[in-house]
């Protein structure tokens, strides 16, 4: 075990053991009531008749992306950032600020309305669906060590770039990110592997059909045919593929650049890849089945029941209960299993999706001059992707596909008719689409799975780079292949 893993293992004192159980119970009641006014007034964020919010109200937002980039950095908070406890105090100063905004302008009422659209319409669905790909795909123990050759590698990641769209990325990372550990075990030049696999598995991989990504899924409500994600095919075969060779041959690089005693532990330490907790992929095709098919409001598939609110997240977490009595223990231990890393998810997105709710508001009341602005696919594109990398993608998806859709009102060539019979450009339709996935990869920040490979890969003894070490990577090597996108499919 390395000094990281014995700080953090370290047992914390009465007072901050305490104090956590404090913050946790605090935690509870606070989601407990936002569901309880949720379901009890049917409220909606988007309902806030108001004026658009000061500039200044984006202040916390910045604040709690500057914390995420700077606190690991300096060296005396590099320790104390670690642990989540002090993750989750820093989160909710920052939600806590722009809640203090909301109640300054709008009193009580818009403090409300904002809690119960950042919380039970978004933070609640999106960590519960994280939390439930995150804990059936831990039990799923696939294990065994190939020979970490570039070949193996990069087949492993091709692997999980075509798997992200049928799983989600969050399973399709869960399951994959270990054992490729695990094969590479033997390296030291692992880093940028790891970066490749936040690349192609936690985000660019899911563009295929709406539950690889939850931007695409939000799409889906909003009347996306299922299978027109299918078109997007083409992108992301450009854009895999261009990864993957990257990849291949920095990887060759990296290879010679191994010592001998480690390339002779990789070749000799070989063990056949063996598979436990099989029965778990059926409970992943589950929550993506409850996904997919149970739609609060709507009728139930082939029925004329309706669907309450959270009956799709209590489907999903009645399988994650599944799993956890049906799977031996001795899977999740072989796979080190533990909640560390859905838990700091958990704790930062409470603060990025409260203090976030005013940059998306200003983004919402200028609409109509964004829409004069963006004239173009491409600006759809690189507009959507740039904010989805520093705001979460899936409500920076559904914005920019409202500015969308409110600048085409009948059909005509290159016009979409959605389900809900309004109508929307095709190829502002695919831009969006593709700037909310494949930018996603940016920052870790920019999708879920991104930090849980990132801890996961720190847990196993990987020095990952920071916040802006990680964008070096990705502006260096995503930024020219979205270039390339743009001259060759927008």
């Amino acid at each position: 075990m390395n000094d990281r893993q014995q700080q953090a293992g370290a047992a914390p004192s009465v007072a901050a053991q305490w104090g956590t159980r404090l913050a946790a119970a605090s935690g509870v009641v606070l989601l407990g009531w936002v569901v309880y006014r949720f379901l009890t007034t049917h409220a909606s964020g988007h309902d806030i008749q108001a004026p658009a919010p000061s500039a200044l109200a984006v202040l916390p937002f910045v604040g709690m992306l500057l914390s995420i980039a700077v606190l690991p950095l300096i060296s005396r908070t590099q320790h104390w950032w670690e642990h989540n406890r002090n993750k989750l105090i820093v989160s909710a100063g920052f939600a806590g600020m722009a809640l203090l905004y909301y109640a300054a302008t709008r009193g009580w009422h818009g403090v409300e309305k904002a809690l119960i659209h950042s919380m039970a319409e978004e933070y609640l669905p999106f960590i519960i669906l994280l939390f439930c790909l995150y804990v059936i795909s831990g039990g799923i123990n696939l294990k065994g060590d190939l020979p970490a050759h570039p070949l193996t590698n990069t087949a492993f990641l091709g692997i999980g770039a075509a798997l992200a769209s049928l799983i989600g990325t969050t399973g399709a990372s869960m399951l994959l990110i270990r054992p490729l550990l695990q094969t590479n075990s033997e390296r030291r030049h692992v880093k940028h592997t790891v970066i490749f696999f936040i690349f192609l598995v936690s985000n660019v991989g899911g563009c295929l059909l709406p539950i690889g990504d939850p931007p695409l899924f939000l799409g889906y409500l909003q009347g996306v045919p299922f299978l027109w994600t299918l078109n997007l095919w083409k992108e992301w075969l450009f854009l895999s593929a261009g990864l993957l060779m990257v990849y291949y041959f920095w990887d060759r690089a990296a290879y010679r650049h191994e010592t001998l005693r480690d390339l002779v532990l990789d070749e000799t330490q070989v063990r056949r890849l063996t598979l436990r907790g099989g029965g778990n992929l059926l409970l992943l095709l589950g929550v993506v089945l409850c996904v997919a098919l149970i739609k609060p409001g709507e009728a139930l598939p082939g029925t004329a029941l309706v669907a309450p609110h959270f009956l799709r997240e209590m489907a999903m977490l009645g399988m994650v209960a599944v799993s956890l009595w049906r799977t031996p223990s001795s899977v999740r231990e072989a796979n080190q299993f533990n909640y560390t890393a859905i838990i700091e998810v958990a704790v930062l997105f409470i603060g990025i999706f409260i203090s976030m709710q005013p940059p998306l508001e200003l983004l919402r009341a200028g609409g109509d001059d964004i829409g004069k602005v963006l004239d173009a696919p491409w600006k759809f594109f690189w507009v959507t992707g740039a904010l989805s990398s520093f705001l979460d993608n899936a409500p920076t998806y559904l914005v920019f596909f409202q500015i969308a859709n409110s600048m085409t009102h009948q059909a005509g060539p290159g016009v979409f008719q959605l389900l809900d019979g309004n109508f929307i450009r095709q190829d502002l339709l695919v831009a969006i689409s593709l700037g909310a996935v494949f930018m996603g990869a940016n920052t870790y920040i920019g999708n879920g799975p991104n930090f849980m490979v990132k801890s996961i890969a720190e847990q196993s003894g990987v020095k990952m780079p920071s916040f802006f070490g990680y964008m070096v990577y990705s502006v260096g090597i995503l930024v020219p292949l979205f270039v390339g996108v743009t001259l060759l499919f927008l």
